[in-house]
């Protein structure tokens, strides 16, 4: 019996059957594999210091069933601003889509005084028309910033409501580690095709943002 077929077994292989100096290959081919990434990259936003917002007016559209949306150190202007997003319909002619979110959070301190875990009234929104909570209440200490994502389902269709997920974590004003988990719809049945990102006030002054299609 040879090595390799069914039965051989490790006791068939002799001291000197193999020369673990040498160099072997395999000839034959594979069948049945195809290239499956689960996340293709579309576009990147790299602030450049002084941005009023990101906006992503290409690349949302009916190729992908979901989209991703990558943070990764944003840095605001103003400590206390909260990350927050405008979705449009019209490739970014028009915003206004009506939207219900939540929004819970969790925090520690650097002090370690503080622990909290709640629901955020204050910063839910039911068909708010306007910008849409997300993000933590960020601090603008240079060393300072939030990181996350936010995933968009099936933004080209036209039978359904929006919905999304989020999840960020950033140092917010105070030296607090703040989590913020968010979720909602944007209660539309047209297509979107664009989402704005900024901050509550004060401008974008570091990170990036990318953009990702999900296989």
């Amino acid at each position: 019996m040879a090595f390799g077929e069914v039965g051989t077994s490790l006791s068939k292989i002799k001291a000197n059957s193999l020369n673990l100096a040498g160099t072997y290959g395999f000839s034959g081919t594979v069948s049945g594999l195809a290239d499956e990434t689960p996340l293709v990259l579309i576009s990147t936003f790299t602030s450049d210091g002084s941005d009023s917002n990101a906006t992503f007016t290409s690349g949302i559209d009916s190729t992908y069933k979901e989209y991703l949306f990558v943070f990764n150190n944003i840095h605001v202007q103003n400590a206390g601003t909260i990350l927050a997003f405008h979705p449009s319909t019209d490739g970014g002619s028009s915003y206004g889509v009506a939207t219900t979110n939540t929004y819970v959070e969790s925090q520690h301190n650097e002090a370690d005084n503080v622990a909290s875990l709640s629901y955020d009234g204050d910063k839910d929104q039911a068909q708010n028309t306007g910008l849409i909570y997300f993000g933590t209440a960020g601090d603008a200490d240079n060393d300072a910033s939030m990181s996350g994502i936010l995933r968009l389902y099936n933004p080209s269709s036209t039978t359904f409501v929006k919905h999304y997920v989020s999840a960020i974590q950033g140092m917010e004003n105070g030296d607090i580690s703040t989590l913020v988990l968010g979720a909602g719809y944007i209660n539309t049945t047209s297509a979107v095709n664009t989402m704005r990102f900024q901050l509550t006030s004060g401008e974008i002054q570091g990170g990036t943002i990318d953009l990702f299609g999900v296989v």
